[in-house]
């Protein structure tokens, strides 16, 4: 496995302004994002947030680690960006109803099971 590019470490952290955790404890990899009703002209934003915002337009939802898929982001950058976001009003956040604890041992063998299955 090749080591990171230089450059795409200077770039995130240009992106995020310095910074490397969001500024919500919150937002997770499955946190369910959806852009606001704002009328705020968003060129004001920088490129990647612009992308965001405009991926959560009319009412989609989706999530964090899709959100970063789609943008060819890090999901860590990209829960920077979304923390920003919503305290900018600019997207909301809603978090993934869950009906199973997440220690629960029947899931968790499920995932394994369709992990394997998949290889």
């Amino acid at each position: 496995m090749s080591a990171p590019d230089d450059s795409s470490l200077v770039r995130s952290y240009v992106i995020t302004g310095g910074r490397a955790k969001p500024s919500r404890a919150d937002i997770d990899v499955i946190t369910l994002i959806k852009a606001t009703a704002s009328n705020e002209p968003l060129h004001r934003l920088n490129r990647e947030k612009r992308a965001i915002t405009e991926l959560c337009r009319g009412g989609a939802l989706m999530t964090v680690a899709e959100a970063a898929g789609y943008l060819n982001l890090s999901v860590a950058l990209t829960k920077v960006l979304v923390a920003d976001l919503v305290d900018e009003q600019l997207i909301t956040t809603r978090t993934s109803p869950t009906s199973t604890p997440a220690t629960d041992r029947t899931l968790l063998e499920e995932v394994l099971n369709g992990l394997r299955a998949r290889l």
